[in-house]
């Protein structure tokens, strides 16, 4: 599909990623931008149209449904970290928050907007996971299940929305230069590279995009098992 004229919604759209997918939908030429998240008064920059949107609320999701029934393109982004190990965090509430947003709030999306998007002419829906869907890091183990259980999603929601013409995209990426990296002390792609590679896939008709090094090679290595050195 092309991007220029499209009408899209993007999750979590006040900051980081999610902000720079909203203002690169605009340079591009999209024709409306939902900028939402749970409260529409942080989304800023001119030409968006604010939002209000918990993906972790079915009554929050099924208005964003009603108010923009004329959605073609879904841009999946929310999505939270809470950090911890699997075994030792003082409590599952964490990794519990985690797979509630990042599995089942997106899964609710793509769930309320499928008929939208097929109304449409089908369109395309994108879902932004991680390198952590098939890479670990055991101190934020329960961050990687989720992740790995919507790349699980993803995919089953790829073969169901097939028939209507929608395109389903898998976006993974290590670490990106927003807050939730801020501390990491390596290599960061910027938002913007990442944006510019999604809408690049939307328009080829893509269903993956691995968007730096680290998560090529994490790709390259699944059949040859994972965490092992070579």
């Amino acid at each position: 599909m092309n991007t220029g004229g499209a009408i899209a919604l993007v999750t979590g759209a006040n900051r980081g990623l999610g902000r720079a997918f909203a203002r690169g939908l605009l340079a591009r030429g999209a024709h409306t931008v939902y900028a939402a998240a749970r409260d529409p008064r942080t989304v800023t920059g001119p030409g968006l149209t604010p939002l209000a949107l918990d993906i972790t609320d079915p009554a929050s999701v099924a208005a964003a449904a009603e108010r923009c029934p004329d959605t073609t393109l879904v841009v999946n982004n929310a999505g939270i970290l809470r950090g911890g190990s699997l075994l030792t965090a003082d409590s599952l509430d964490g990794a519990r928050d985690e797979l509630e947003t990042n599995l089942f709030g997106t899964l609710a999306m793509c769930r309320a907007f499928a008929p939208v998007l097929g109304k449409n002419g089908g369109g395309a829906l994108v879902n932004v996971l991680s390198v952590l869907s098939w890479h670990t890091l055991p101190q934020i183990g329960s961050y990687g299940v989720s992740k790995a259980a919507a790349w699980s999603m993803t995919n089953a929601v790829r073969e169901d929305l097939r028939a209507q013409g929608t395109l389903t995209v898998a976006v993974h990426a290590a670490f990106i230069d927003t807050d939730m990296a801020a501390h990491v002390d390596q290599t960061r792609i910027s938002p913007a590279d990442v944006v510019d590679q999604v809408l690049d896939a939307v328009e080829a008709d893509r269903e993956e995009v691995l968007a730096d090094d680290v998560t090529r090679q994490a790709r390259a290595m699944l059949s040859r098992g994972a965490n092992h050195d070579q």
